[in-house]
């Protein structure tokens, strides 16, 4: 059997590790040609030494010449975002997982679908911000595009083997995150300590301020309109604090298929590493004697940022990418406890609706969108 090879975007990260992880597993299936990362040089270097990648890119020239100084071996190593662009779309690659955090992703998972490398997706925000430039570019390349993220993984697991016209909705899962319970009154005291005990997920901390927010799920509505090519009215939200039902799809019959897994990202990390095949992950099995599992809907006045995102959506053009860039900075703030938690959602809805959608011709048309809205919020959030 031809091994596979693999690019991980993001290798140090959460996801990252995951799929090392997986990897490390199965290495008759797959072989690692390429590695980006950002300044973890340590755990870097312990992952170049392990699997032996041919090429590794990394955030800065000094991380650059630290990697080089420590490694056993020669390995080509280069910085800056050119050098993540080429790890991702590097000859030998036939998959690239696309797993750098917020709009940083863009550019690399854009080189690895112009060079017709089937994708893995985790960077969700590559779609939120690029999503009709990055899928006519797939398109035309040939590139497949499998979903990582537990929820559209799900969707893209229940899809199978039905027809799209017979779809109704589909019902993409929230934990709810850390603040479920809390009282209104007391959200704007809830500090970054708090909003990073996330309940069911160990995440790197924009995703879990983000889940606090539920803005990672409005982010994921928009992701779904892509891959799925559905409309905004057919795709839902519903809270599932327990994480087991990662997603569903509804159909015109009435019947709903649903994914369920035990919370481990190694779970649709597998899956989109071997599609159509399925491997082992290590993702321990489900008990149902002690399963117990409860929906709601989402409160609006808790979650401000899923109707934001639904706005954004419904706008379209750059809209989304000015929600993307606002709440990067806005999270960014919060974290450095410049702004209190809900802040956030402030400075989201302001610069959203501050914003001039216009529709992009291009990547370069999106960062410029990407950079205004940056500005503003940085602005807003100096005006409060």
């Amino acid at each position: 059997m031809r091994r596979k090879g693999v690019s991980i975007l993001g290798s140090t990260g959460s996801i990252g590790t995951n799929t090392l992880d997986v990897l490390r597993s199965h290495p008759e299936r797959f072989r690692v040609v390429s590695l980006a990362a950002g300044r973890n040089v340590s755990l870097l270097r312990a992952q170049v030494e392990e699997f032996r990648p041919v090429f590794v890119s990394v955030e800065t020239e000094d991380a650059a010449s630290a990697l080089r100084n420590s490694l056993s071996a020669p390995v080509f190593v280069e910085a800056g975002p050119q050098a993540a662009m080429k790890a991702a779309s590097f000859e030998g690659v036939d998959m690239t997982v696309a797993a750098i955090s917020g709009a940083a992703g863009l550019l690399p998972t854009m080189a690895a679908v112009r060079a017709g490398k089937d994708i893995a997706l985790a960077n969700k925000e590559s779609l939120v911000l690029a999503g009709s430039l990055i899928m006519e570019e797939a398109a035309k390349r040939g590139a497949n595009i499998i979903p990582v993220d537990s929820e559209h993984s799900a969707v893209f697991q229940s899809l199978l083997g039905h027809r799209r016209e017979d779809i109704k909705r589909i019902i993409l899962t929230a934990s709810g995150g850390p603040f479920l319970k809390t009282p209104l009154s007391e959200l704007g005291r809830m500090g970054p300590d708090e909003a990073l005990r996330h309940p069911r997920w160990k995440m790197g901390r924009k995703v879990t301020i983000d889940s606090s927010t539920l803005v990672n799920k409005g982010f994921e509505v928009i992701e779904a309109r892509w891959l799925f090519g559905l409309p905004p009215e057919k795709i839902s939200v519903v809270i599932h604090p327990q994480s087991i039902v990662h997603s569903m799809v509804e159909y015109i019959d009435g019947a709903i298929m649903a994914q369920m897994s035990a919370p481990d990202m190694r779970s649709p990390i597998s899956y989109a590493l071997s599609y159509p095949e399925r491997i082992s992950s290590g993702t321990e099995p489900l008990d149902f004697s002690r399963l117990s599992l409860e929906f709601s809907a989402p409160e609006p006045e808790r979650f401000p940022c899923l109707g934001l995102a639904y706005e954004a959506l419904k706008t379209g053009g750059t809209a989304p990418a000015a929600l993307n860039a606002a709440d990067e900075v806005a999270v960014g703030l919060f974290l450095e406890g410049r702004v209190p938690f809900t802040g956030i959602s402030r400075i989201v809805g302001e610069v959203l609706g501050a914003h001039r959608s216009r529709e992009p011709r291009s990547v370069e048309d999106v960062l410029d969108a990407d950079r205004e809205a940056r500005e503003l919020a940085r602005s807003v959030a100096a005006s409060a």
